[in-house]
């Protein structure tokens, strides 16, 4: 239920509920993913101080991780307006963290988080927006700010390379269990459309749109696994796996 206009912390905490409703929708297994990430830190770094989560969205990430690792000091970055609005109103009173507006399709974001070493980044269900050569860079950019023995985790669609029947049949298959809708909820476009009419979050909304060309999700490029491996080797990371996997989607930790 909508909480009453006027106590704010209470709306910014419906907004992230409810977008985390959505995505469970789109991604029934999405906890099972984050869990993954969040265990393969603790094996790699025992207990992070400093976490950079990566095209944050409204803080979904942020806020599981300092439920598991109290003491991380995390600085969330994302390009959305509407998004991080969220995180702010849900987060930006929590001195552990750190807010950022900035876009990973522009080489200069790396600038606004390098003022310090990370122990973990973490992004999930994001940089499937970046095109090939973007995502390469992106990965280049994070060999710079992981400190050495730090760790990279990336949860996002990454079917097996060249094995389109079986890639099409596990995706005929999540679609025919994916769990419908509660009455009353939100899915994506469900979603964007009440973030659009509301009062706070419609011009940011309309600034996103803007942004993304009047798109609620602009074309994607969904990696194989393969590739995300061999980028993150190419852009100077020691090791990199797949540390988890279900269906088309999966974890892949690279270790600096």
């Amino acid at each position: 239920m909508r909480p009453a206009k006027g106590n704010e912390r209470k709306e910014w905490a419906w907004w992230l509920a409810s977008w985390d409703r959505q995505q469970e929708h789109l991604i029934p297994d999405r906890e099972e993913r984050l869990a993954a990430m969040f265990d393969a830190v603790e094996a790699i770094v025992d207990t992070p101080r400093l976490v950079l989560d990566l095209a944050c969205g409204p803080g979904s990430i942020t806020v599981r991780l300092l439920r598991r690792f109290a003491d991380a000091e995390v600085t969330l970055v994302d390009v959305d307006p509407a998004l991080l609005a969220i995180a702010g109103g849900v987060l930006g009173d929590d001195r552990r963290v750190r807010i950022v507006r900035a876009d990973l399709a522009e080489p200069s974001w790396v600038e606004s988080v390098t003022a310090k070493r990370y122990d973990a980044v973490l992004t999930a269900n994001s940089l499937h927006w970046l095109d090939e050569p973007t995502l390469r860079r992106v990965y280049a950019d994070l060999a710079r700010i992981v400190r050495p023995g730090g760790v990279v985790c990336n949860a996002d669609p990454m079917p097996p390379e060249r094995a389109d029947r079986l890639v099409t049949a596990l995706e005929r298959r999540a679609d025919a269990v994916r769990p419908k809708i509660p009455e009353g909820g939100l899915d994506w476009e469900g979603w964007w459309q009440a973030a659009a009419a509301d009062s706070v979050l419609g011009p940011l909304v309309a600034e996103r749109n803007e942004r993304f060309g009047g798109e609620t999700h602009p074309p994607d490029f969904t990696s194989p696994l393969a590739r995300h491996v061999a980028a993150f080797q190419k852009a100077g990371f020691a090791e990199a796996a797949c540390v988890w996997r279900h269906g088309t989607g999966a974890v892949v930790a690279a270790l600096r």
